[in-house]
This record gives C-alpha cells, structure tokens and sequence, in this order.
C-alpha cells in the first residue's frame, strides 16, 4: 500500500526537523526515518513527540530489557512491522537475544520465560487489547514492579501503541529493506 502522507524533505520538515531525521536515520545506518520524516511535518508535535519518546525509550525507572520486550511484544500484538524491524535491532543490543525475541512472539506461556517475563507480556496483551488490566494481572505486575515503574510501563506500552497506529494509518514505509 502506498503511504498516504508523502515523507518530508527540508522543506515540509523545516531545517531543525529536517537535520533530526537525518542524523536519527544515520544514528540507525538507515538512508530514511520513515517515522521522523512523516511525524516531522507537524512541526510543533515532533518536538514534543522526540523528549517523550527518548524518556521513554532510553531513560526511566524500567530497565532498557525490560522496555525492549514491553515494545516488541506491543508490536507483534499490533502486527507492527515497522516498530519490529527497527526494535528487533535494538533489543539485540540491550539483551534480548532472538531465542527470547521468538518467546516474546510466542506470548506470555511459552516455555522457557522468567516470571518477572511472563507478567509484562500478559500485561501487554491486556493493556492493549483491553485498553485495562484485569485485578490478577495489576497484582502480579505490582509484585514485580514499583509504582514508578507500573506508570511507565503504561505510558511505553500506550506510546508504542500509538505509535503503531500511526503507523498503520499513515502506511509508513520501512526504513530497511529486509
């Protein structure tokens, strides 16, 4: 399908936008930021979208690990090609071989999981198929993380989930060609 907003160049992005794409899209070795260079027409909601997003993504109270299987798991629920392909990558990086990537696919009950596991990616799937998390789930995600960390969790699972949305809706295209 093809994208229904055209990506930006210098001049639908503006000049800050514009160097941002380009140096995301290096920072990734990719010749485009499909994200950044459709986000980055909105000028004024790319540069709040980019703090939120590298709190999110880089700094907090969850470990890089755990924030890698919460956005890969949102992805696969979502069916998000895009957000797999470039976080397939940056899990590697931060711990998440693809023996454990292949058990986040699987879903919360595949063999081989940790506990501390098994309850982020069952609160994934009803964070984001039921928009809530049922009173068993909320317990057991409460006895594995502290409140500071249950607020993040909601705030990257949501953020992801927009964002595989907008994805979607805007056909996106992917940054590389595998």
């Amino acid at each position: 399908m093809a994208q229904r907003i055209p990506p930006g160049g210098r001049r639908e992005l503006g000049l800050i936008n514009w160097a941002i794409s380009r140096i995301a899209a290096r920072s990734i070795r990719a010749p485009e930021m499909h994200l950044f260079t459709t986000l980055g027409q909105n000028r004024s909601l790319f540069l709040s979208f980019l703090p939120y997003s590298g709190v999110l993504l880089n700094w907090g109270k969850l470990p890089k690990r755990d924030k890698e299987l919460v956005i890969l798991r949102v992805g696969h629920v979502r069916g998000s090609q895009y957000e797999l392909q470039q976080h397939r990558r940056l899990a590697r990086s931060r711990g998440v071989d693809s023996a454990l990537q292949d058990k986040i696919f699987a879903g919360p009950t595949a063999p081989g999981l940790t506990e501390h596991q098994r309850v982020l990616l069952t609160a994934v799937d009803e964070f984001v198929l039921n928009r809530d998390l049922t009173d068993d789930t909320f317990a057991e995600l409460s006895a594995q993380l502290t409140r500071q960390q249950i607020i993040e969790f909601c705030a990257l699972a949501g953020h992801y989930d927009a964002i595989a949305a907008i994805l979607a809706t805007l056909r996106v295209p992917m940054d590389f060609p595998d």
